[in-house]
């Protein structure tokens, strides 16, 4: 059977780009994952694949917060200091 495109990465590849983050997750997990629809997959054979893009987007920090710049000036003047 041919290679799915690059993208298309093994849930053991993918459990493998979690663990070189620090982050350790099985591939049953992975699995589920992909049954409930959390992850972009494909199943061309026995192998499930998911998008190499869409785990290392689960793995980068997402940006919180709010710009102080953006809250209103006298929202927080009652709290004491």
């Amino acid at each position: 059977m041919p290679r799915p495109a690059s993208d298309w990465i093994t849930l053991a590849d993918a459990a493998e780009l979690f663990a070189a983050a620090g982050v350790q997750i099985t591939t049953s997990t992975l699995a589920r994952w992909a049954h409930e629809g959390k992850l972009q997959s494909i199943r061309p054979g026995r192998l499930i694949y998911v998008r190499r893009a869409q785990v290392r987007s689960m793995l980068t920090p997402r940006k919180r917060g709010v710009p102080a710049d953006t809250i209103q000036s006298g929202l927080f003047e009652d709290w004491p200091e």
